[in-house]
């Protein structure tokens, strides 16, 4: 496939890291001739210098040929004249955007982006995403990720192993053995900073991630036997009133038990939240001070969100805030090497922003009968949910057929509306959608079991 990135910051370059990788031709465009000369430096990709939605900047970057279009700048406005652009003069066939502004974002002006008007196949809000994974871990408490596939009838969990977890030393095999009435897959292990699929002898070791595949409806009650039990909580404090910060706060609001205050150093969005939230205490002033975290209500909060768009800021006021009684943290972090350090610095969620928007991409350039797609580990892994068609070669084949591939681990199966533990001798009809974890170096083998053509990655 021939991409063109219109963006070559935080968002544009993470999603050409990940392109990058594939039997893709990726070409970057950027107005920054420093940030085109890094990413092509560090990937195997084209740069261009210019504006992405320049028609002559794009026909040198090789629009005229291209498969999609996808622009993340800063600028919406770009983004959506970009596609505009690659539609109407180069006729290509997959436009994405990156669409900050919540006013764009509103239902009632879904016509907007119809082909009669401004022509974008595809719309992504990182802000919205990043948001959309905040609230799921707060709605599953004791879960380092959630993720959920089939219409969230089922989760994928990630879960810290210490010495107290009850499954530790159990080869992963006998685990569902343990819990017959309960489906529980450990797909993945999270080991020495390393993602793989575990084979059926491997057990989990103190210091792991599991991933684990169960039942939305089963999920507290796994993490209730793992020894994973968190009460939800009711006193929230968010740091950072950005798009992210109201994202998560208005959609709190909806729910009349739990209390937020919003901390915001800029005079004028701190304004402007007060303004669009109705339940949510704004407070102005700098979150790293600790008179106005007392204020807030910081000691008492269960959990403090720091999300806004500065690394240093959602770290110090998270370490602060953890100093100051605060029971949990949740940080933004940009910077992957900053991540590594959650536990020195004490913060309990790290959120990836880069994550959660590679996979928001990844769902749309994914091709053939793959229905979803998750990104774990900056690419180690990927989780994807696809339908088994009538010529797959995993049509009418045991599950120990797909997963005699090394680094494959298939999760669950969806038959209708049955949810089945796909034990190794269950065979995979036409029809069945699979929920399962690919190590980077298998995503090929999984084309082949869902019989996508090989420009699919």
């Amino acid at each position: 496939m021939k991409v063109i990135i219109s963006g070559a910051g935080r968002v544009g370059r993470g999603i050409a890291t990940r392109l990058a990788q594939g039997s893709n031709t990726v070409t970057v465009i950027d107005t920054d001739s420093e940030l085109i000369r890094d990413i092509t430096t560090d990937l195997d990709v084209r740069g261009y210098v210019g504006n992405g939605a320049y028609p002559d900047v794009l026909a040198r970057a090789g629009i005229a040929d291209a498969d999609m279009i996808i622009a993340v700048t800063h600028s919406d406005e770009v983004n959506m004249v970009a596609c505009q652009v690659a539609h109407s003069i180069f006729g290509v066939p997959t436009k994405v955007a990156r669409i900050r502004a919540q006013s764009y974002l509103e239902s009632e002006y879904n016509d907007l982006y119809s082909r009669e008007h401004m022509p974008i196949d595809i719309i992504i809000s990182p802000e919205v995403e990043i948001g959309r994974t905040v609230l799921r871990r707060l709605a599953v408490p004791g879960a380092r990720d959630v993720v959920p596939f089939a219409e969230d009838r089922i989760q994928l969990l990630g879960v810290e192993v210490d010495e107290d977890t009850p499954i530790i030393a159990t080869p992963i095999s006998q685990i569902s053995g343990l819990f017959p009435d309960l489906l529980a897959r450990v797909v993945g292990i999270k080991r020495d900073g390393a993602i793989f699929a575990p084979n059926p002898t491997d057990p989990l070791e103190a210091g792991d991630t599991a991933y684990i595949v169960t039942e939305t409806s089963q999920s507290r009650r796994l993490l209730d036997i793992l020894g994973k039990t968190e009460e939800a909580a009711r006193q929230i404090i968010i740091i950072g009133g950005g798009n992210i910060g109201r994202y998560v706060a208005k959609q709190l609001e909806s729910r009349r038990d739990i209390r937020v205050r919003l901390i915001e150093l800029n005079k004028a969005v701190a304004e402007e939240a007060a303004t669009e939230l109705k339940r949510t205490v704004v407070l102005h002033g700098d979150a790293m001070n600790a008179a106005l975290q007392e204020e807030a209500g910081v000691p008492s909060a269960e959990i403090v969100l720091c999300l806004t768009d500065n690394d240093q800021t959602n770290i110090l006021s998270g370490v602060l805030a953890k100093s100051m009684g605060a029971k949990a943290v949740g940080a933004l972090i940009n910077e992957v090497s900053m991540q590594k350090l959650k536990d020195e610095l004490s913060i309990d969620m790290v959120i990836d922003p880069r994550g959660s928007t590679v996979s928001s991409v990844l769902r749309h350039v994914r091709r053939g009968r793959i229905i979803d797609v998750f990104e774990l580990d900056s690419g180690g892994a990927e989780v994807m949910e696809g339908e088994v068609l009538e010529t797959s070669p995993l049509a009418g084949k045991p599950v120990s057929f797909a997963e005699a591939e090394d680094g494959i681990a298939i999760g669950a199966i969806i038959r209708g509306e049955r949810i089945i533990a796909p034990v190794p001798d269950v065979v995979v009809r036409p029809g069945d959608r699979v929920v399962l974890l690919a190590e980077a170096d298998s995503l090929e083998d999984v084309e082949q079991l869902f019989r996508v053509s090989m420009d699919y990655f």
